[in-house]
């Protein structure tokens, strides 16, 4: 029997979802046309930006609905950019797709170091933001590898003295742990709807109340003129639903992390190290890894029980790239032999617990086959 613990690479699309796509589908019409068809399909999209809004104590008003969030992340940059900032600084764990839009941006980009547990560096960033030029920082809510949640409103403190801007991805923390916009203090904040249970392809940028946001892609004047394009009604009506779901079901999440840390302890023991396990991680997700013992290597193993997980590093033309994550962790040594599990809403304890039972026998049999290749070499 084959078990999904890879939520944070896509969620399961929930039933739900499926169900209220299926009736949108179904209905049909162009949200922006003014027949009953076009209402319909308008009414469907503000349902969802109510109910995105309300996911992280925002106001409906300031949710722009986007492809995704690579396209909303992007946006938010831009955003910052046009309100004046002179500069970017972005964290060193930052998701690639933040981390390019910052280099492809224009403007110079600095980066913020993180300490051996991956926590942003705040002394660090109180003397970068003293330098000249307005700054826009970004740093994730919580890191897509790790899980390890970052102090943003530490952050937003210092970032406010200093007259800056504020952009969060909490992508991966939405839906996992409580988000408000407010508490954190973030100028923008970006969230992806595959990550809920919704379907891939819809996402949004939230804007602090008041804030002027700039539009990326150019046309006619959907998404009050913020975002050009016919908007993807299903798929956003999808991602409401899963906003409203997720935003009841945190407690349930958190009880994840019993599950996760029970699988963690048997890692350990059979020889892995657990990233991040000092500080607080999100209740879903165990980053794990192996010196010596390759992602891809450790992943087929898990494939072929039937275990599906995903590495810390990306595999390209056979050749294993290092975890970014781990490399700012100062953990070199084991940044090519990275695993992450992450579960979500369809979870059980036994998916854990046959996790920890399918890697431990996987390493022990790594373990014997280093063993019998030394001894052929000896």
């Amino acid at each position: 029997m084959s078990i999904y613990l890879d939520y944070n690479s896509t969620a399961l699309v929930r039933p739900q979802v499926r169900a209220i796509m299926a009736e949108v589908l179904a209905e049909g019409g162009n949200p922006n046309a003014v027949h009953a068809l076009g209402r319909r399909a308008r009414s469907r999209i503000e349902t969802a930006r109510a109910q995105v809004a309300a996911l992280v104590g925002a106001d409906p008003t300031a949710v722009v609905f986007s492809s995704g969030g690579t396209e909303a992340n992007a946006q938010g940059i831009a955003s910052a950019i046009a309100a004046g900032c002179e500069r970017l600084i972005v964290s060193a764990t930052e998701h690639p797709c933040v981390a390019e839009a910052a280099t492809a941006s224009g403007v110079p980009v600095e980066v913020l170091p993180v300490d051996g547990n991956g926590v942003v560096d705040l002394d660090w960033l109180a003397g970068a933001l003293q330098r000249q030029g307005r700054a826009a920082v970004a740093i994730h809510h919580a890191n897509n590898e790790s899980g390890v949640i970052q102090p943003i409103a530490e952050a937003a403190a210092l970032v406010r003295a200093a007259g800056g801007w504020l952009h969060v991805d909490a992508i991966q923390s939405a839906g996992k742990i409580a988000v408000d916009m407010r508490a954190l203090d973030a100028d923008t904040l970006t969230l992806s709807g595959h990550k809920l249970g919704a379907a891939q392809g819809s996402g949004a940028l939230v804007g602090r109340e008041g804030l002027t946001l700039v539009r990326i892609l150019h046309g006619a004047g959907q998404e009050r003129g913020l975002r050009a394009g016919t908007e993807n009604t299903a798929g956003i009506a999808g991602f409401g639903a899963a906003a409203e779901i997720a935003g009841g079901e945190l407690a349930q999440a958190a009880h994840h992390a019993s599950w996760r840390d029970a699988a963690a302890e048997r890692v350990k023991a059979a020889g892995a190290a657990v990233v991040g396990e000092a500080v607080e991680r999100l209740p879903n997700t165990l980053f794990l890894a192996v010196e010596g013992w390759d992602s891809p290597q450790q992943l087929i193993g898990l494939d072929l029980a039937g275990v599906m997980v995903s590495a810390g590093s990306a595999c390209s033309s056979g050749k294993t790239k290092p975890s970014k994550t781990l490399v700012a962790m100062g953990l070199d040594r084991l940044a090519t032999g990275a695993v992450r599990a992450s579960g979500g809403w369809g979870t059980q304890e036994s998916d854990w617990t046959r996790f920890a039972d399918v890697w431990t026998a996987a390493f022990e049999k790594h373990v014997a086959r280093l063993s019998v290749r030394a001894k052929e070499v000896a």
